[in-house]
């Protein structure tokens, strides 16, 4: 089997009059991500962490914020093109373990919804699906609630 592993990394600022999406799920909140699509980046994580292991660049490449095609766009679309992309290039999902950082809103109560979506997106059973978070113990721009930041690792291996 040829296992392959990548990481992945976003930032949005957080500004009034946005909806705030984590992982394809509506958080309640009076502030959401500022972004091109809809700003997930839980998602953009996750996306850039499976593109990173197949070698094919990141979501900007093959989603660019100069694309009016884009503009607004659910972040799950985008993630259900990378899945795409894992079945043209014959590889499966072993795992992805990810991280959200963020002060606030609270996200536990939305984790398993985060998980599941994903997971049906990806085709991959909930327990390949990992998704955490933390905060900064306000530190930095997370911790001053100005953004709210993600990363993720996925491991793939080809059938």
């Amino acid at each position: 089997m040829n296992f392959r592993i990548g990481q992945g990394y976003d930032v949005h600022r957080l500004v009034a009059g946005r909806p705030l999406y984590l992982g394809g799920v509506l958080i309640p909140s009076e502030k959401g991500l500022l972004g091109h699509s809809d700003a997930d980046v839980l998602i953009h994580a996750i996306c850039d962490a499976l593109l990173g292991a197949l070698a094919k660049g990141d979501i900007g490449m093959l989603f660019p914020d100069t694309d009016d095609r884009y503009k607004d766009i659910d972040s799950k679309i985008l993630l259900a093109e990378v899945s795409k992309l894992l079945q043209v290039e014959e590889y499966s999902i072993i795992n992805i373990d990810a991280t959200i950082v963020a002060q606030a809103p609270k996200m536990a109560p939305f984790i398993g919804d985060m998980r599941n979506t994903i997971a049906g997106i990806l085709g991959t059973s909930f327990g390949n699906i990992s998704v955490k978070a933390t905060t900064t113990e306000g530190l930095g721009a997370e911790g001053r609630g100005e953004s709210i930041s993600a990363m993720a690792v996925a491991l793939i291996h080809r059938h």
